[in-house]
């Protein structure tokens, strides 16, 4: 089985998940990122689908792209500009060619956390 990669975002503020939220992914090679993905939480703050799916899965190393300024503005959550968080990048390698990676957001206003999930 190849390996692939999933997502979610948990809008910690608020107690629930963070629908609507734009995701972009890169490929990192140096200091060169290629854009392979572009996608959007859903109502339970996960993706359709994995972000990358197996048939397109390559060890290395990744960027997700987390757009959650615009998501905090539209849910109301802050509105001074500059935002503390507006576009939140998380750097990550993947090493094992058949393992399922799950990098979640808990995302808050002021704040975020990572890990890599299950």
């Amino acid at each position: 089985m190849a390996g692939y990669l999933t997502t979610h975002v948990l809008d910690t503020a608020r107690g629930c998940p963070a629908e609507g939220l734009k995701i972009y992914l890169y490929r990192v090679s140096g200091n060169s990122h290629r854009k392979i993905a572009e996608t959007e939480t859903n109502a339970d703050g996960r993706t359709n689908s994995p972000i990358l799916p197996q048939d397109s899965f390559k060890t290395g190393t990744y960027e997700l792209v987390f757009f959650a300024g615009d998501y905090l503005r539209a849910t109301g959550q802050v509105d001074e500009d500059p935002l503390f968080l507006d576009q939140v990048p998380i750097r990550f390698g993947m090493s094992e060619t058949d393992a399922h990676y799950h990098v979640p957001l808990l995302l808050s206003p002021y704040g975020y956390s990572t890990y890599r999930g299950s």
